[in-house]
């Protein structure tokens, strides 16, 4: 089945519903109008940019171009988690907590079900690595985000119950314990949604995409199978690594707590 391209003009409609629901933010004073109109442009822009590199990197292949273009999107990532965060950590560390969690979890996952699972020839092929590695950056970042800050806010907000324990004699793994499980849960929690949702409240954006391109559905159920399991996979280690290096570093070597490491946003 042939795929029905999309004119510049259509989308141009499509963006017409934008600015409409623009206004009408504007005219209910939700403050959200000029997030909107920003989002929006971004959308556009930075789409049009990627469907050019694609282009280009699908053409040549090379694997140091498709290493590039990961740590790139790697980087990014990074910073999108630590804007996401209302309280975060001084310096480089929110950064490179992060970053770090995500490239163990969704780098070894992602490389794992090419290698493995999928097996292109070679497995760096750029038609199925970047997309698959963006799905699993994209939710990954997701869920490092919201585990990180809830570690941080919930720290910050219960910090004279953290020292009575640590007054008591508990480790700072201890009196962080049930505070670093509910911020490990609430990363999770997205990726474990979606699946239960998946196919019944919602077709998942992978499937609804091969389907349209003219893939048998059969074909796409399988892949959006893959993409959701390994999502939640990468996503559930992300946030416990990153929960763990985040939880340590807020007390120094004598098991202090050091709310000094914490800045607001």
């Amino acid at each position: 089945m042939e795929v029905i391209d999309l004119a510049w003009w259509k989308l141009g409609l499509a963006a017409l519903l934008v600015l409409a629901l623009a206004g009408t933010g504007y005219l209910a004073r939700l403050g959200i109008t000029r997030n909107l109109l920003i989002a929006a442009l971004r959308t556009v822009i930075q789409l049009a940019l990627i469907g050019l590199v694609l282009e280009a990197l699908f053409a040549s292949s090379g694997f140091y171009w498709i290493a590039l273009m990961a740590l790139v999107m790697l980087l990014v990532a990074g910073r999108e988690v630590v804007a996401r965060q209302g309280r975060r950590l001084q310096g480089w560390w929110a950064f490179g907590i992060g970053t770090g969690s995500m490239f163990v979890s969704s780098f070894s996952v992602t490389v794992l079900a090419l290698s493995v699972v999928i097996g292109p020839d070679p497995w760096y092929t750029p038609q199925y690595a970047i997309p698959l590695l963006g799905m699993m950056l994209g939710n990954t970042m997701t869920g490092v985000s919201l585990a990180l800050d809830r570690l941080n806010e919930s720290v910050w907000r219960q910090r004279a119950v953290i020292e009575n324990r640590l007054m008591l004699g508990q480790t700072w793994k201890q009196a962080l314990e049930d505070i670093r499980r509910d911020a490990m849960r609430s990363g999770m929690m997205p990726s474990i949604n979606a699946m239960a949702a998946a196919g019944i409240v919602s077709l998942p954006g992978m499937m609804t995409g091969q389907i349209l391109a003219g893939s048998p559905p059969a074909v796409a159920v399988k892949y959006q199978i893959l993409v959701m399991l390994i999502i939640t996979v990468g996503t559930g280690f992300g946030a416990l690594m990153a929960v763990s290096w985040g939880g340590r570093r807020l007390f120094d070597d004598r098991e202090r707590l050091r709310l000094d490491r914490l800045v607001k946003q």
